[in-house]
């Protein structure tokens, strides 16, 4: 079967997921997951991507970008995922597939979904035990957003200035969002291609004449 043709918009975010192989650990150390951000940071420019929030877990990565007709994320998320893969081989004498087939990606709705899928992203360290509170995480975007910190990976998002006018404020009413316990279901975001309301969804399955949640695979059940 011949694979599903990436959908990469123009100006609505996408959220991206690269996972590792039979899910085991492929970031073993602070280093190995530095070497993964300075990949990130120095291809995402001659790949015109702007990274809105990340997150660099364990075993698998999360991305927010903000695509533009510039954009060229396959060839971003190749040149980053291979390159690590290389590194990670020689390091730990490691052979067969590092991630687990091609990268997960959603369109997500800009007006009411982008900061929810932000905070998905910056959660992750906290759903998965490894620390209580998200400033205590290094690899993720949540300092910058939350306490300012000096972060060259990221392109701020637009919903999150639109929070306030003031910096101080701006950062008061993000940690307040962060802490409301709502937050994208994550079936959603591992089933569906579009992240939104039921007129965002509907519309962009007419734009793109595909459905929000690809049918299953095998014949049809008979009756």
């Amino acid at each position: 079967m011949p694979r599903t043709k990436r959908l990469v918009p123009t100006d609505l975010p996408m959220h991206i997921m690269s996972r590792s192989n039979n899910k085991q650990v492929i970031f073993n150390s602070d280093t190995d997951k530095l070497r993964y951000y300075s990949l990130l940071l120095n291809l995402k420019n001659e790949n015109m991507v702007d990274i809105l929030h990340y997150c660099i877990m364990d075993n698998h990565t999360h991305l927010l970008i903000m695509p533009n007709s510039q954009t060229k994320l396959g060839r971003f998320m190749k040149q980053v995922n291979l390159s690590y893969s290389k590194y990670f081989k020689t390091l730990n004498d490691y052979s067969g597939h590092l991630w687990q087939g091609r990268f997960k990606s959603n369109i997500i709705d800009t007006d009411s979904y982008l900061l929810q899928c932000g905070k998905y992203i910056e959660l992750n360290p906290i759903r998965a035990g490894i620390v209580r509170f998200p400033q205590d995480y290094k690899f993720s975007s949540y300092n910058y957003y939350a306490a300012g910190t000096n972060d060259k990976l990221i392109t701020a998002s637009p919903t999150y200035l639109a929070l306030a006018e003031s910096t101080s404020r701006r950062r008061d009413n993000y940690i307040n969002f962060l802490i409301n316990k709502n937050e994208i279901n994550t079936q959603r975001l591992v089933k569906q291609k579009f992240i939104g309301n039921n007129n965002f969804i509907q519309k962009l399955q007419g734009v793109y004449n595909i459905r929000c949640v690809p049918l299953k695979r095998g014949r049809p059940f008979k009756i």
